[in-house]
Order: structure tokens, then sequence, then C-alpha cells
């Protein structure tokens, strides 16, 4: 398991920040999201960071010029980035094509690369200085769709930490943007993949029809007050899963599941552990929401280059007592259907319910929310620098959802490849979470005393 968050302090001196356009002059039109983009649930700011190490081989080229101006070269293909989101009839949004210009920031800190520890992962040490949150710039409407920061390290290092409008793209989405600045900063003339809109192919059919279950949208009263949990009173943790830990794990994983994947493995063993350790009453019912990659159920539908919005969300549900009195088996179960549920028609049904339904957020009440960012690429965006010693979401949570944890690639203090979860959870929640967990990882049965 990962060690508990680190007490490094440094300062960071930024400079007044800029708007970056595209370099060139770029159509000014309005692009509706597709039905997928504008939910509720994705209408925050998420962050993500990107920690390089020196490179000798670039000495005397700075950082922050190289990317700032290769932003501006790939904002003239990607230029709906440089525009604002607006509100429509029936709570749609559409891009803004105005050219403005994305937010960037560059700045400096007193610190090396080697003082982050040889394990980067969240919660980082002074975010907010890493990530400056410019005032009225954190909405959703009328606000620039990227902020980017770029900060030298005294080791000639640097770290790139960037805030997406979720609505605008996923994760691999925003690595296909990064990639193209990527080629540019490292002189390329043109992107390596051309960027395609066409965020109609995820609207809603006319008329719009639900033909599937989508128990991820359920509306669940709130009676306990459970989701307003004030951040200051949580524990931010990490946790590693390498080759040791998972086969500590498939040691409880029965026969006729033996092929289940890595992501339902850990999805199955962590919704258990945190359910007993926040311990809902026996008989409430507690959901999984698990964010499944569609693009492979369209058969190339979703051309080379869509950087929209390409997941469902799709829900197991039990009840508390169901779940930690059964064997992981019985959760393995339920993550495995509900990740199978999801097709082209699951797709298309989700579209629908947004419109019939006003766009609605998916149900936060005794849920936990899982997103696999493994196969995105953050740590391969090279800016000439090399690959990132860490790249992927800075901290788990959603805008204001602190239940939302990701499965982040990464290495351990040893060198080992593996999955890095950051969570969220009260500070007594979390004691029993990792003593729950540490009793699977040391094959100790722990009996949950709900």
């Amino acid at each position: 398991m990962a060690p508990p968050p680190t007490s490094l302090v440094f300062t960071v001196r930024r400079c007044k920040p800029e708007l970056v356009a595209p370099a060139k002059p770029t159509p000014h039109e309005f692009k509706q999201l597709s039905d997928i983009d504008d939910q509720e649930g994705l209408r925050f700011q998420i962050p993500f960071i990107q920690f390089y190490k020196y490179d000798p081989s670039m000495q005397g080229r700075d950082p922050v010029k190289v990317i700032r101006e290769a932003l501006a070269q790939t904002l003239v293909f990607y230029y709906p980035f440089a525009g604002r989101l607006r509100e429509g009839p029936g709570r749609k949004l559409v891009v803004e094509c105005t050219g403005e210009g994305m937010l960037f920031i560059e700045a400096d800190a007193d610190v090396t690369l080697e003082e982050f520890g040889n394990a980067l992962q969240p919660p980082f040490p002074c975010l907010e200085e890493l990530l400056f949150d410019v005032p009225g710039s954190g909405g959703v409407l009328n606000c620039p769709l990227l902020l980017i920061q770029v900060t030298r390290l005294k080791c000639g290092g640097f770290i790139l930490a960037l805030r997406l409008s979720h609505t605008m793209s996923d994760a691999s989405g925003l690595v296909q943007f990064m990639m193209t600045v990527g080629d540019f900063a490292r002189g390329a003339r043109s992107p390596s993949i051309l960027p395609v809109w066409q965020r109609y192919l995820l609207n809603a059919r006319d008329p719009p029809r639900v033909t599937c279950e989508h128990r991820a949208y359920d509306e669940v009263a709130d009676a306990k007050g459970s989701i307003n949990i004030p951040l200051e009173n949580m524990a931010h943790r990490s946790f590693f899963f390498g080759p040791t830990e998972v086969s500590a794990l498939r040691r409880f994983v029965p026969h006729h599941l033996s092929q289940c994947s890595m992501f339902e493995l850990l999805t199955a063993c962590l919704w258990r552990c945190r359910t007993i350790a926040i311990q809902p009453d026996r008989n409430e019912e507690v959901h999984i929401l698990c964010l499944v990659n569609a693009r492979p159920k369209f058969n190339r539908l979703l051309p080379i280059g869509y950087y929209g919005n390409s997941f469902a969300i799709s829900a197991a549900v039990t009840t508390t007592q169901k779940l930690c009195e059964n064997s992981l088996g019985y959760a393995l179960e339920l993550v495995k259907k509900a990740k199978n549920d999801v097709t082209k028609e699951y797709m298309q049904s989700l579209a629908d319910l947004m419109v019939i339904r006003g766009r609605p957020y998916f149900t936060m009440v005794r849920s936990y929310v899982v997103s696999d960012v493994t196969r995105a690429g953050f740590r391969e965006v090279d800016f000439g620098w090399g690959k990132a010693a860490y790249g992927g979401l800075a901290k788990a949570g959603a805008g204001s959802f602190p239940g939302v944890s990701f499965y982040i690639p990464s290495k351990n203090g040893l060198g080992e490849d593996g999955i890095i979860v950051p969570i969220y959870l009260p500070t007594p929640a979390m004691e029993r979470f990792v003593k729950e967990l540490d009793g699977l990882l040391r094959d100790k049965t722990i009996v949950s005393s709900l």
C-alpha cells in the first residue's frame, strides 16, 4: 500500500495569468456538444498533472516558452478549446468558437523533482500552488475551457498541471490534444492525428426512447446527508496495486471467475472494502458506478480523432448486507455484469435518457465511482523532455463529489509498474478501509462488523 501523504512544503512564484489564442485565425462558429458530453455529472473542471525530469539534451530550452508556443499552434486545429460554453434551450451546451484562448500560467518553484519522493502519487503537496485557481475561471459557462500552468523546478525538470472542462473531452480526448501539443513542441508541422468533432454521433435519437436500465441515474433521497461531507474532514490517500498485491487479491476469486480483468478485480475489492469502511445501514442500497469506454462498442463508427466524451456510466446495485457478508466473488459478479451491460444500444439509450430527463446527475448517494485511465496514455505525452515521470489525475473526486477514484498507471518506490488508486474518505472511515484492505492483502480474514 502507499505511504501516508508527504509533508513537503515549497514556494511557487507565478506570473500573471495570460490567454493563449490560436496562432492563426480560426472560424467563429457554434458547435453543439453531444448528449453524452453535456450531462450534469460532467459539468465541472477536472485537474491533471504531469511531472517531467531534467533532460541534459534540452539544455537551454525553456519548457514554458516551448509549451506556450506549441499550445498556440495546437489550438489552430482544436479551436473549440479556445472558445467558451453557452447554454441553449433544453440545457443544451454549445461551444461558441470565439478564439479568445485558453488560460496559461508561467511559474517557478524552489523545489526539485527528487524532493517529491520516489513514488509520485496523489495527493500532491501544494497542488493549489501548482494549479492556481484563477478567480472567475472555474465555472462551466462563459469560462476558459482549459487552464495550464507550467512550473519550472530547481533541478531543471518541470511540472505541467492543467484543468479541463470535462464536458469537452474524456481522458482519451485530452491525451489526444496533449499529444498534439507534444508533436508541435518537438518540431512537427502538423498533428499526427487530426481532430474530429462530429459530436452528433452520440446524440439522442428522434424521438428519444430509453430501451435499457440505467441504475446509475436513479433518484435516491439522501436522508442522512451522506454526500455533503466537508473536504477538511476527509482523508486523501493513494493505494498502489502491483503484481504482488493483485496476486494476493486473486486468491479470493472463485474458479469460475478466474479470467476476470484487473479492473473488475480491483473494483469489486475496493467497493466492498469501502462499503465496510463507511458503515451504511445493513438494508440500504449501495451503488458501484463504472465508467466504461464505449468506443469498442461502436465498431469504428466513432472515427479516429474523435475527442469527445465516449464512455457510459453503468451501475451495480445491492444492499450493504449482501455486499459485505458475501464473498468477494459476489461483488465481482455484479461488477462484471455492470461492465458488460454497456453496448452500442446502451449508449444510445443513455443519450436518449439525457434528453428525456433533462440531463440528470448520476446518483451520488451511497455511490462509489471508478474510472480506469490506465490506457489513456498520459505518461506517453512528450514535449521534448521525454515521457512523464507521472501523468494523470491530480487527485481523487470529481468536482464537489469526493466519492470518485481513478486507476492511474504508476510505479512504486521500488520501480515496479502497477496502478495507483487515490481515495477520499472521512478520516475514521479511512482507518477502517486501510485495515480491511490490509487484511485482504496479507490474507487475514476480516469479518465485517456491520
